[in-house]
């Protein structure tokens, strides 16, 4: 498991694209199989609480980490990582799939794609 790896299949998920609960769940899973991390979950900004959306791999809460996902300035959601290896990867996948945690967001007319 590397970082460079990880990455490498964030992105690509990202770049097949697709409906936005599938990359998401794909993101988490590839930050499990192959990011270090031995679990990773997407908490939603709903009405100002935060819910658990899609995870992958077995939670270890004493060794975890939320990370903030905005967009356009505004809280949307939380990465969260357990026992992750790679900080600085968990930070770039928490900014990468910004567009893709807009739950309930009015896009004006703009096309997901073109948001990401």
């Amino acid at each position: 498991m590397s970082s460079t790896a990880a990455l490498d299949a964030v992105e690509h998920i990202l770049a097949e694209g697709g409906d936005a609960d599938d990359i998401l769940r794909d993101v988490v899973g590839a930050l499990v199989s192959h990011g270090g991390c031995a679990w990773a979950g997407i908490l939603f900004n709903e009405d100002g609480e935060l819910v658990l959306g899609p995870e992958a791999g077995a939670q270890q809460p004493d060794a975890r980490e939320q990370l903030p996902v905005s967009f356009d300035g505004a809280r949307v959601a939380e990465l969260v990582v357990d026992a992750c290896t790679d900080t600085a990867l968990a930070k770039r996948v928490a900014a990468l799939i910004s567009a893709y945690c807009l739950v309930g967001w009015d896009t004006g007319g703009v096309p997901w794609e073109e948001l990401s």
